[in-house]
């Protein structure tokens, strides 16, 4: 095995790396455990009087296998022990076990888990599941001992198992030597940096490339690499709350790359940016390319290679900025402008190879900040601010009760069905029902399936570890290693993700880290049937509070999503005018593409039913679509800024851009409005009865202010025109660069941020254009009996909604 992993790439060889780290801190913590509840004293194991919820604090708060998760676990279980064990004792000191019954106990446990579940997000997840699962164990153990039950001691047991789990999570991830996410970020890091450094070599090659078919390998290679840099970004991000965690105890830890991701991805976007210009040339080599342009990108090469180098060797590094170096800056020595839409790729390219190396090597004022409100903005939002903070709080209220409400009466129903089952075994309907509560949307029906099959998958192997070391029942927890490797590896899978390993984990736990609980067989089957009747209260109860299905969502989504593509579009301006406006539209974009990404990924795994099935290919067309604009309006808001930046005046363009608009807003308001429509024999019914049917007709009315009209004339049916329009912009863009007369320097970056700029204009017409094909293809797929015509729909919306 070790040699075969020898043999892997460091991409590979580092997923290795981290699900056998992860899953040695399990099974060490597992293991501590074990020999603490198995073979420790009589008294400490008197105390522990549920070992099998040590074993799911472990799983719960050993999952990212660092330190700083450890640590944020262990706050997470004392807060939630706090909040639950305290008002358990006085609970059951009133209501008295004795007189408990199954209603009585749901209704308790239901009322519990919304009091834990009420308060804000500030409270983490992983807390809410340990006290969520301490109340299910103190309350239906309570039922089951009935006067047995101790109100003081018995929550005082589940305490003390809980914090057996913890103090084994903790010791797990400081042997043999600790599990520091910081250190894990330095490695990523590292391995990022490779990674860039190669895309970018690749793309530099790939541009001076002498024919098509070596280019397009180097594209392809390139396109490969950054699959594998976005995932290692993710994997840094994904660990910046572990290391605020561990700067608190460790003090020296502090400089430790704590705004590396931030840094990280001002450097991706540039680089994307590389591959999105090659991606468009029409032929390799580009006609620009000379000896000096190609020597001084050799030298950007160089440059920007030497700050990865000093990247990587300076780790930790200062957070304010990356390592800076005394290689004089190279220029671009461009002995022309762009003349057609063909040229302006190259230059695009180039504009990006500048952006980049400005990001690695400076803190640069000139590049744009993250969008904030306008002075005056804030003077006009002063007024009605005590309503919108009011608002906004009810808002959250709202959200959080409807929450609350939802785990109390899964949890409840579960505990009371999984009861009437069997009362002796009713906790383990409301335990997993309990542990793994999602306080975001999810898709039910896929990860309840997923649950089911962790929960079958564990308790099988359970049974079989526990048939093959039947005669050694004290080490039998000892088989649980290989299972704690493979579960790490479904965990990041596809088939089984973090739902199904998680229930795997504990499936297999709790079968073999327990004892006193009959056969085996017997235990494994009463163990899926409980957690059958609690994922099926879990799914009725989620149905009841979402009747919406997440196809329906992803629709209301896009139409969403195009309504603020729209607003981007109408703030967009030359010069500087409504700057911060266009900046806080583009975040609210990729907010909103974001949130519809989402959407699709759950309307993809929701079962059909009778409905009409989810055209996923479709919605991920226009997903893309939409992404590539809202990564068009990043470089354009930097290209934009440095014209500011310059006072430049744009009045000579401004008629230009205004044409660009024209052939991309319409267009999109029309789509907004198409993408909602339900049933195209329905709206022609409206029209008719409304007595609008001639109203597209009518000469009088004049153009329709939704219609794709601007991007029919310039874009589908008139191609030759739509790069008429680009030429005329570029030699508009000439006559204010040779008016300016700007010393070399400054006109070589000013030919390259207008040339930008160009090219995100031509780009975001481009992909309107596909946008349109795909609200076609959807139209169609939901009105298969209709032939869709996109002018006669939009009069027939605008003519319905205006009666």
């Amino acid at each position: 095995m070790l040699t075969s992993m020898l043999k892997l790439n460091p991409r590979s060889r580092s997923l290795w790396l981290s699900c056998l780290s992860a899953s040695f801190r399990t099974a060490v913590a597992c293991s501590i455990v074990a020999v603490a509840t198995l073979f420790g004293p009589s008294s400490l194991r008197s105390q522990v009087a549920f070992p099998a919820f040590s074993y799911v604090t472990v799983i719960l708060i050993v999952t990212g296998a660092s330190l700083g998760d450890t640590l944020r676990g262990c706050w997470d279980a004392l807060c939630a022990t706090v909040l639950t064990v305290i008002p358990a004792i006085v609970g059951l000191w009133a209501i008295e076990p004795s007189r408990m019954t199954t209603a009585l106990t749901a209704v308790v446990v239901g009322m519990a888990a919304f009091v834990v579940m009420l308060p804000d997000h500030k409270t983490h997840l992983v807390s809410k599941r340990i006290a969520l699962g301490q109340i299910v164990i103190i309350y239906v153990v309570a039922y089951d001992k009935g006067g047995e039950t101790d109100p003081v001691m018995h929550p005082v047991h589940v305490a003390a198992s809980t914090a057996i789990g913890v103090l084994a999570c903790v010791l797990a991830l400081l042997l043999p030597y600790p599990g520091l996410a910081t250190c894990q970020v330095k490695k990523k890091c590292k391995l990022y940096a490779d990674n860039a450094s190669e895309r970018v070599e690749l793309c530099v090659k790939a541009f001076c490339a002498e024919d098509n078919r070596r280019a397009h390998s180097f594209v392809s290679q390139a396109k490969s690499l950054s699959i594998n840099g976005t995932k290692l970004l993710n994997a840094i991000k994904s660990k910046k709350e572990s290391m605020k965690w561990e700067t608190l105890p460790i003090e020296f830890l502090k400089p430790y790359c704590m705004n590396t991701a931030q840094k990280l991805e001002d450097i991706e976007m540039p680089i994307q940016g590389l591959e999105m210009g090659l991606s468009h040339f029409h032929s390799f080599p580009p006609q620009i390319l000379d000896q000096d342009l190609k020597d001084n990108l050799h030298k950007l090469l160089q440059h920007i290679t030497i700050t990865f180098d000093q990247l990587k060797s300076c780790m930790p590094f200062d957070s304010a900025t990356f390592p800076e170096i005394n290689l004089e800056n190279p220029t671009f020595s461009l002995h022309s402008f762009p003349q057609t839409h063909k040229d302006l790729s190259s230059f695009f390219f180039l504009f990006c190879s500048k952006l980049l190396e400005r990001k690695m090597t400076l803190t640069d004022n000139s590049l744009p900040k993250a969008p904030s409100f306008s002075s005056e903005g804030q003077k006009n939002k002063k007024d009605p601010q005590f309503d919108l903070f009011e608002s906004i709080n009810t808002f959250l209220m709202h959200r959080r009760f409807v929450l609350a409400l939802k785990c109390s009466l899964s949890v409840g129903f579960a505990v009371l069905f999984g009861l009437i089952y069997s009362k002796e075994n009713g906790i383990w309907s409301g335990l997993p029902v309990a542990i793994s509560f999602a306080a975001s949307r999810e898709a039910v029906f896929r990860v309840s399936n997923l649950k089911a099959q962790g929960t079958v998958l564990g308790t099988v192997y359970g049974v079989l570890g526990c048939f093959v070391l039947e005669k050694y029942v004290k080490v039998r927890f000892l088989i649980l290693l290989p299972w704690f490797i493979f579960c790490s590896l479904i965990r990041g899978s596809r088939m089984y993700g973090p739902a199904g390993g998680v229930s795997a984990v504990i499936g297999a736990v709790l079968i073999l880290g327990r004892e006193n609980f009959g056969s085996p067989t017997e235990f494994a089957i009463i163990r899926i049937v409980e957690a059958f009747i609690g994922l099926s209260c879990s799914i009725v109860v989620e149905l009841m509070f979402r009747p919406t299905r997440a196809s329906t969502l992803a629709k209301f989504q896009l139409s969403k999503s195009l309504q603020v593509l729209h607003e981007c579009v109408n703030t967009l301006n030359l010069g500087g005018k409504s700057q911060d406006c266009f900046g806080d539209c583009q975040r609210k974009l990729k907010s909103n593409v974001n949130e519809l990404k989402k959407f699709i990924e759950e309307a993809t795994m929701e079962p059909n039913f009778w409905f009409l099935p989810f055209n996923s290919a479709c919605y991920s067309k226009l997903l893309k679509s939409l992404s590539n604009m809202e990564g068009l309006f990043v470089f354009l808001n930097h290209a934009n800024h440095h014209l500011t930046q310059e006072n430049l005046s744009m009045k000579t363009l401004e008629d230009e851009v205004e044409i660009f608009k024209e052939m991309i807003h319409p267009s999109l308001k029309c789509f907004e409005r198409l993408v909602l429509v339900k049933s195209l024999n329905k709206l022609e019914k409206e029209v008719q009865k409304s007595g609008a049917f001639d109203t597209c007709s009518d000469v009088e009315m004049g153009k329709l202010p939704i219609t794709p009209s601007k991007l029919y004339e310039h874009g589908l049916n008139g191609e030759d025109e739509m790069e008429n329009v680009v030429n005329s912009y570029l030699k508009r863009s000439q006559e204010v660069v040779i008016g300016e007369g700007c010393e070399e320097v400054k006109e070589h970056e000013l030919v390259l941020s207008l040339s930008a700029i160009g090219f995100c204009l031509r780009g975001l017409v481009k992909e309107t254009r596909e946008i349109e094909k795909g609200v076609i293809e959807l139209l169609q797929w939901e009105n298969p009996s209709s032939l869709v015509n996109l002018n006669e729909i939009c009069c027939k919306i605008h003519a319905v909604s205006h009666i």
